[in-house]
């Protein structure tokens, strides 16, 4: 089975011949912004994508973030059932004092989750099955597992309602 990085590549690629381009067609109308080699390399999973170039690259195709992201297979539609069916809840605190690469990106994302919406409260923050999608593509992991490591962090807080 493709690693979800190879999965996110596989969208990567099939959004870019949907529309006719090839990389360094993406390279010139870009201005260079997205080079071919570096597009090639996320698109055989060989390098992962950080959220703001997932949005710019979104933006470029023209389609929606989640649409670069890989359709979830039934398989891993079971073990994401958590992340699909409620919000997760993430405590911005405990996240403060964690270390782990993981988590400094996770920062960052919520970090302009927070700015979309104006919230900046400051102790936890509910994330929606999109956004969960997006990390989970990130850290290169099944939404489910995402899940599950959050929890395994002590960083998961019951979603309020």
């Amino acid at each position: 089975m493709a690693s979800y990085a190879e999965q996110v590549g596989e969208r990567l690629r099939n959004i870019r011949l949907q529309k006719g381009l090839s990389l360094h067609d993406v390279e010139e109308r870009s201005s260079k912004e997205f080079k071919a080699s570096v597009l090639g390399a996320y698109e055989r999973g060989e390098r992962s994508i950080s959220v703001p170039r997932l949005q710019r690259l979104a933006m470029f195709y023209g389609v929606p973030v989640d649409h670069l992201l890989p359709r979830i297979s039934a398989e891993a539609a079971e073990g994401a059932a958590v992340a699909a069916e409620e919000a997760v809840c993430i405590d911005l605190e405990a996240l403060e004092a964690r270390r782990e690469p993981e988590a400094r990106t996770l920062g960052r994302y919520l970090s302009l989750i927070q700015q979309q919406r104006g919230d900046f409260n400051g102790k936890v923050l509910t994330i929606r099955r999109d956004d969960v999608r997006v990390l989970a593509a990130i850290l290169d992991q099944s939404p489910g597992s995402l899940v599950a490591r959050l929890s395994d962090l002590g960083l998961r807080r019951p979603a309020f309602n």
